[in-house]
């Protein structure tokens, strides 16, 4: 599919969702792109996985906010790729830095950043331990392990309606 027809699924997706949230964060290596930035050279040129564009648009075309959270060793070569691809001005809040608090630091410095309360974040990361420790913050978190496309983003979109109308 298309970058323009993942687009137009997601903004369909999100037409159906009762609440939205206000604010989605990504992770970058294995979340956004397929890989470590970690073992890349900022000469390269990086890819992102198949549906992240579309569903990055879709997310700005509905007037939802983004931030990154990655816990990368390499912020330079994270940055240097969020700009060859062209897409860091998506993006309210970007904290990439090497960190043992599994994203919490990450999350607290978001929310600083743009006042939005956990409740109201989506996460989106491919490892458990920032899943886990995010999520007892109150953050609405999914684990995806290919990478986010449009499943995973409905996934997230429907735990995130279910957690508001549960208060």
């Amino acid at each position: 599919m298309g970058e323009v027809r993942v687009q137009q699924e997601a903004l369909r997706i999100m037409s159906v969702i009762d609440v939205l949230p206000r604010l989605v964060v990504f992770d970058l290596d294995y979340t956004l792109w397929p890989f470590y930035c970690e073992c890349r050279s900022k000469r390269e040129t990086p890819s992102l996985y198949r549906d992240a564009k579309g569903i990055m648009y879709a997310l700005k075309d509905k007037g939802i906010d983004m931030a990154i959270a990655s816990r990368s060793p390499t912020p330079d070569i994270a940055n240097a790729f969020l700009d060859k691809l062209d897409i860091k001005s998506l993006f309210v809040a970007i904290e990439i830095f090497s960190s043992w608090t599994h994203k919490t630091e990450h999350f607290q410095r978001i929310q600083r950043r743009t006042n939005v309360p956990y409740k109201s974040m989506l996460f989106f990361d491919d490892e458990d331990r920032n899943i886990n420790s995010v999520s007892k913050m109150g953050v609405t978190s999914i684990l995806v392990e290919n990478g986010l496309n449009l499943d995973m983003f409905k996934l997230g979109l429907r735990n995130f309606a279910s957690s508001e109308t549960k208060e």
